[in-house]
């Protein structure tokens, strides 16, 4: 019954959770790698609406979910096959990461829609190439 009762203490919560885990269950490589980009950019712009409205506890879960999915598109780069374009996305999501912490020191909004906006270019990109 707990397990209930937690998901009933914010249904928009369990919705996104529930619609994540049903995209993420068919999507391919390339479709979940757009998949973090899209969760990506959400988190940074919740945490610069959270630290411009000194929400601490949402500041702080979003920062961490936006750091993780950092760490995940990290990880998962092939430099074999990749190269220096893997090279290149490794040095900008550390660089990334750099920023949002020190968004998160900050209490500044700034710096996550900065970092937010950088990662929607990439996104784009992405999009269109899966699309061509």
């Amino acid at each position: 019954m707990a397990y209930a009762s937690a998901l009933l203490r914010d249904p928009v919560r369990t919705y996104r959770e529930i619609d994540l885990a049903g995209r993420t269950a068919t999507a391919d490589g390339p479709a979940l790698v757009q998949l973090l980009y899209e969760e990506l950019g959400q988190a940074l712009r919740v945490a610069a609406w959270a630290a411009d409205n000194r929400q601490f506890a949402t500041r702080s879960e979003r920062v961490t979910r936006a750091t993780a999915i950092l760490f995940a598109l990290e990880a998962n780069l092939d430099f074999e096959a990749g190269g220096s374009v893997s090279e290149a996305l490794a040095r900008f999501y550390t660089g990334c990461r750099r920023q949002v912490v020190d968004g998160a020191l900050a209490q500044d909004g700034t710096p996550f829609r900065r970092v937010a906006a950088e990662l929607d270019e990439i996104a784009q990109a992405w999009k269109q190439a899966r699309a061509a």
